[in-house]
Order: C-alpha cells, then structure tokens, then sequence
C-alpha cells in the first residue's frame, strides 16, 4: 500500500505540534489547564486536525475532534467569564 503525504496531513501535523507541545507546557508548570492558551490552542488542534479527517476520514477521530473542539470553546467561555468577574470585583 503506498502513502502519499499531502496539504492535508501537513496542516493534521501542525495540529499533532501542537497538542504535543501545549501538553508539555502544562506538565511543566508553563500553562494554566484554566487558562486561555490552553483552550485556544486545544481548539485550534480540533480545527486542524478536523481539516486532515476532512479529507481523510476516520468516524471515530472525527467524533473525538468535534468533542475536543466543543469542550475546548466550553474552556475558552469559562475563562472568558472568570476574567469578566474579576474586572467587576
């Protein structure tokens, strides 16, 4: 069987980058799992890898990025929020 790499599993590779590197930085105390980098670039890790499964399907990848993506608005909604009532106090 014969692989041809394409765009679409370059912009899928950014999106691994960065889910791997937003992973260390919060095992190493850099980021705040509450925080806005965190659900950002979890958001933007779903949308990337959702591109690649766009054109490379797999039902079950697909259902954990549209997951990972809702959650990850659900975080950014929280810390949005928090920082609203923080100016207010």
């Amino acid at each position: 069987m014969e692989y041809t790499y394409e765009l679409s599993d370059f912009i899928g590779n950014i999106g691994v980058f960065i889910l791997v590197g937003t992973f260390a930085l919060l095992q190493f105390g850099k980021i705040d799992a509450k925080g806005f980098w965190y659900s950002f670039n979890n958001m933007c890790v779903a949308v990337l890898l959702g591109i690649n499964l766009y054109f490379k399907p797999n039902l079950s990848s697909i259902i954990i990025e549209i997951f990972w993506f809702v959650l990850s608005i659900y975080g950014l909604v929280r810390w949005y929020r928090s920082r609203q009532s923080e100016k207010q106090a």
